[in-house]
């Protein structure tokens, strides 16, 4: 193009081996994020977008469902995982989710451990799917058969987090607000202070990537607009025992917000 000097930026996920080959080609540019440019492309989504969105939102809250009907004691992790894959194929959409059971949903991120369903323990499911190049993030935290007192009130907690956060967050706000409103009621409630059980941000943004900017975190101080997109997946993990995390998209309305897919109600009734 005939500029071997000036300013490139680079998107942050462009392979290291281009990067570097456009840096060594142009040893005299400034190389630069070009995160302004890219996220500020991507953050606010149009009618259009929001219901490709909401489509594969739903199709994965489908999926789960049908998921959960047909779980059995004795399952593994990968048993579970086949059967979303197989539900996800009789909807025409490509998705996935990751499966952690018991002591392991403690973990935010799971564990590649071998395990094994059992009546009474947890299950979360994470995961999502693509519709016209769009993506879903749903979490779900189920159980076989009855669930312990401290299960369901674990649930309670993360329900009412995620609740308040939704109130929080309308246009004009903080991002990082969004996320203080979901962690005060966790750390009210016993489970603080701060990232002490509720280990990562309240969520991130969605849209052709399943993780985009920007992120409702503490430190955030940009401020919400309509369209916008995030996750609200508050959790709180007990080391060694179990974890609960509840999912849903939410997105920026003119003078509030609101989800793509219904709360989880309860435990017990984990899709109402």
């Amino acid at each position: 193009m005939g500029h071997a000097t000036g300013t490139v930026g680079m998107e942050e996920t462009v392979p290291f081996f281009r990067a570097k080959g456009i840096m060594d080609a142009l040893p005299q540019a400034r190389v630069v994020d070009a995160w302004p440019v890219t996220a500020g492309c991507r953050r606010v989504k149009s009618g259009a977008e929001l219901a490709l969105m909401k489509l594969a939102n739903e199709n994965t809250l489908a999926v789960y469902e049908a998921v959960w009907k047909a779980l059995k004691p004795g399952m593994t992790e990968q048993d579970i995982s086949g059967l979303i894959a197989m539900a996800y194929a009789r909807t025409g959409l490509q998705g996935d989710a990751s499966v952690n059971i018991g002591k392991y949903t403690a973990s935010p991120h799971g564990s590649d451990q071998p395990q094994h369903l059992v009546e009474g323990t947890p299950i979360i499911f994470d995961g999502g799917c693509r519709a016209g190049g769009y993506t879903s993030d749903i979490t779900r935290t189920v159980v076989l058969g009855q669930p312990s007192d401290d299960i369901r009130r674990i649930f309670d907690i993360v329900l009412q987090a995620q609740t308040a956060a939704l109130k929080a967050a309308r246009p004009g706000v903080t991002m990082e607000s969004v996320d203080a409103a979901a962690r005060k009621v966790i750390s009210d409630a016993g489970y603080g202070p701060d990232y002490r059980y509720f280990s990562h941000r309240l969520g991130h943004g969605i849209g052709i990537d399943m993780h985009e900017w920007d992120y409702l975190v503490r430190g955030n101080k940009h401020v919400l607009e309509p369209g916008m997109t995030f996750s609200d997946e508050p959790g709180i993990y007990i080391p060694d025992k179990f974890g609960v995390r509840l999912e849903d998209i939410l997105y920026v309305t003119e003078d509030g917000a609101a989800l793509m897919t219904p709360q989880s109600p309860s435990i017990d009734q984990p899709f109402g």
